[in-house]
């Protein structure tokens, strides 16, 4: 993947890539999805708010699904900066704080603005993974968790394979880029 930054200007959505500058339009069908399914996978919470916002146009579907994408973009990236790209070559994405009118009063505000990055990770498989973030030892895990150290180590296993992840220095790199404990 290619890493994107995105900036807004006159209520549209650019993203430069490359060195090119394109707005993007309902038209990009393959950027939309990809981004959809993002948001749908790891911030769920954003999506379905995405989905009420513009459930009018939903008759519509590609123009409905450019909306919720404009929207996401527009909340969380619509700044042009030089510090990070918004989303990188790793598909992660590097949320700003931008500007905007409704700071502070608007009700989606923490739900499509600065989402909180949901790993669908079982709650028994958040509480054995968040140890295993601080301890690599699987008996010490076990033994804090009152589980058997086989127990254990399916919880990381089936995580590791939710996450789309093989080893626990990529846990780690993971659980810090998305702030999963934090």
């Amino acid at each position: 993947m290619k890493e994107k930054e995105f900036y807004t200007c006159d209520d549209r959505v650019y993203c430069l890539s490359d060195g090119k500058s394109e707005e993007i339009t309902e038209n990009d069908t393959e950027f939309i999805d990809w981004l959809l399914e993002r948001i749908e996978n790891f911030y769920p919470t954003a999506y379905k708010a995405l989905k009420e916002n513009y459930i009018r146009s939903s008759a519509n579907v590609p123009y409905f699904k450019y909306l919720m994408v404009r929207r996401f973009l527009k909340c969380n990236f619509g700044d042009l900066d030089t510090t990070h790209h918004d989303i990188d070559r790793d598909g992660v994405f590097h949320f700003e704080k931008v500007a905007c009118p409704m700071r502070g009063e608007c009700r989606h505000e923490g739900v499509i603005c600065m989402p909180r990055f949901s790993s669908r990770l079982s709650d028994a498989e958040m509480r054995v993974m968040r140890i295993f973030y601080e301890y690599k030892d699987i008996e010490k895990i076990a033994e804090l968790l009152y589980i058997s150290g086989h127990t254990v180590k399916n919880h990381i296993k089936a995580a590791y394979a939710k996450l789309g992840i093989h080893t626990r220095g990529e846990f780690i790199t993971y659980a810090s880029k998305h702030r999963l404990f934090g």
